[in-house]
């Protein structure tokens, strides 16, 4: 035994304990307990299980028992695959139950004539409403619009925020004796056509053109010149104030020709 180390004895004994506190920790930090290398020679010390090591393996065990495990044993290339299909089969299915079915000879027809609106035989009229207080009225309105627009006939738009006889007449014409009534509601060569949904529908399966067929068409790019297709002017009477001067009295009355807005419908394409 030596009672006293030289330096280089001192330094080769120092590499020799931090070689064996390494030895401890594989390079996936698994700990291991200290085993003798004369005992197993033929193997590394970090192929041996120890009883002190760390479990990593959890997130594998997880994998087996969530639902992408239970697909079967195939790659993960072919469950992403597979989950894609389901997803796909399932849209198609929505798709398809969106689409609406022919009409059979047993099948309820998706219009009903019984309504119809006199004097009204060679154009669209159109009940709607211009105010966006609701998002969602006010957009099936925008959208009957536009496809009834797309197919450059003449169309008659009555919009009952403008004026209040147009809800009056409706609720006439339906039946309906208190202020419920959806809008829009389309009224094709005076007979009633239904709502913003059926009107999609039409349009959709090609049946809203034979609907149309026969009525007078616009010119392309054609503004009325007397309003600019807003269909109301200011009243001329009263200029939009709703009342007048009657000299004959001299006294202020209320002006009976325009309505409650101080307007009047457009000669030129509400006639």
């Amino acid at each position: 035994m030596f009672s006293a180390r030289s330096g280089d004895n001192e330094f080769e004994y120092q590499e020799t304990q931090k070689a064996k506190a390494s030895s401890k920790f594989n390079r996936s930090k698994t700990i291991h307990s200290p085993r003798n290398p004369i005992e197993f020679p033929e193997k590394p010390l970090y192929l041996y299980p120890s009883p002190h090591s760390i479990e990593r393996n959890g997130s594998i065990k997880k994998l087996h028992c969530s639902p992408l495990g239970s697909m079967g044993g195939t790659s993960f290339k072919g469950k992403v695959k597979k989950l894609c299909s389901i997803f796909d089969s399932r849209k198609e299915n929505h798709y398809r139950s969106s689409i609406p079915k022919p009409q059979t000879k047993h099948s309820k027809p998706l219009i009903s004539n019984s309504l119809l609106l006199p004097g009204t035989e060679d154009r669209v009229v159109i009940y709607f409403t211009s105010i966006r207080g609701i998002r969602r009225t006010f957009e099936d309105c925008y959208t009957v619009k536009m496809i009834l627009g797309s197919y450059r006939v003449k169309v008659d738009e009555r919009d009952v925020s403008m004026h209040s006889a147009y809800r009056k007449e409706l609720q006439s014409v339906m039946g309906e004796k208190n202020n419920n009534t959806p809008f829009p509601q389309v009224f094709i060569k005076g007979k009633y056509i239904g709502g913003a949904e059926l009107i999609k529908q039409l349009n959709e399966i090609g049946e809203l053109p034979k609907l149309l067929r026969g009525l007078p068409l616009r010119p392309i790019g054609y503004i009325c010149e007397g309003c600019g297709d807003i269909r109301f002017l200011p009243c001329s009477n009263c200029d939009g104030s709703r009342k007048f001067f009657d000299e004959d009295e001299e006294q202020i009355r209320r002006c009976h020709v325009c309505n409650e807005n101080g307007l009047i419908r457009c000669t030129l394409c509400c006639s």
